[in-house]
């Protein structure tokens, strides 16, 4: 599926690699009745302006946890998270969130436009500049017919491009992604999967991404973070140096795709093992 975007705005130079996102030294423990838990022991890598960074490990990874933690939606217990050289511990400005849980983040009450249009009341947006920007979303994710329905009239597909186009209404500096694709069919997920891919490149905005699916991260990715089993570290930032222009087909016939799917796949299998792998390695 090809998606025209429609965007006005420029999208950024890409090759600049300026950091915009700074994980450091990032440890999370959980105290709970009579246990503690070491979810993340120490991680550290940065995300570059404009860049596509995908994370992947095994199951109970402590993926999510992170990614909360970067969303400023949870406090690490050391380290810190920087945003353009900023810290923060609380949900910052110029960031959006995705969840896989899209229909929870839906107010099922609202109509799909009311939905997106949401975070631009947040930012005191004029209306007729709110009705523009909403009307440009919903076209960027192939929705425009239906802005007036709610999202309990949608498909599971649907309800995700609208969460979609409500995380890219709000302008984000950095979009954060976790596992967002993961309760739809094959299709419709390989559509998801081109549609952000365009509009991350298109937009210029950063974006941090979690799945389970390595096919998906390759194909993605500018990079490729393999986490270690809990308490995690990265075992390995994998470049992924494919060629810009990605299709479904093409791009995941590649010899080098293939080998770089192969080569994360054995990492993900390793990282099972635990922490002391970086050690050693």
């Amino acid at each position: 599926m090809t998606v025209d975007t429609g965007f006005q705005r420029p999208a950024r130079d890409h090759s600049s690699g300026d950091p915009v996102l700074a994980v450091r030294s990032l440890r999370k423990v959980y105290d709970t009745t009579g246990r503690t838990v070491e979810a993340i022991r120490d991680l550290t890598f940065s995300v570059g302006d404009g860049e596509f960074a995908c994370i992947v490990g095994p199951s109970g990874a402590g993926k999510t946890t992170l990614l909360k933690c970067v969303a400023g939606l949870m406090r690490p217990t050391s380290g810190a998270v920087e945003l353009d050289g900023n810290g923060y511990s609380s949900p910052p400005e110029g960031m959006a969130v995705v969840f896989q849980e899209y229909g929870r983040s839906l107010l099922p009450w609202m109509t799909v436009a009311q939905n997106v249009e949401l975070p631009l009341k947040a930012k005191k947006i004029e209306r007729r500049q709110r009705e523009h920007i909403v009307n440009e979303s919903l076209a960027a994710v192939g929705l425009e017919n239906a802005k007036d329905a709610h999202p309990w009239q949608l498909s599971g597909g649907m309800q995700q491009r609208a969460a979609i186009a409500r995380a890219v209404a709000y302008e984000p500096r950095i979009l954060i992604m976790d596992e967002p694709f993961a309760a739809v069919d094959a299709q419709t997920r390989a559509d998801l999967e081109d549609l952000v891919y365009s509009l991350s490149h298109r937009r210029g905005f950063t974006v941090l991404f979690v799945t389970h699916d390595i096919d998906e991260a390759v194909y993605l990715g500018a990079k490729v973070l393999v986490m270690t089993s809990s308490p995690s570290v990265i075992l390995e930032e994998v470049t992924i140096d494919l060629p810009p222009e990605r299709t479904q087909l093409e791009t995941r016939m590649m010899p080098r795709f293939l080998e770089l799917r192969h080569h994360v796949y054995e990492l993900v299998q390793l990282a099972k093992s635990g922490p002391h792998l970086k050690e050693i390695s």
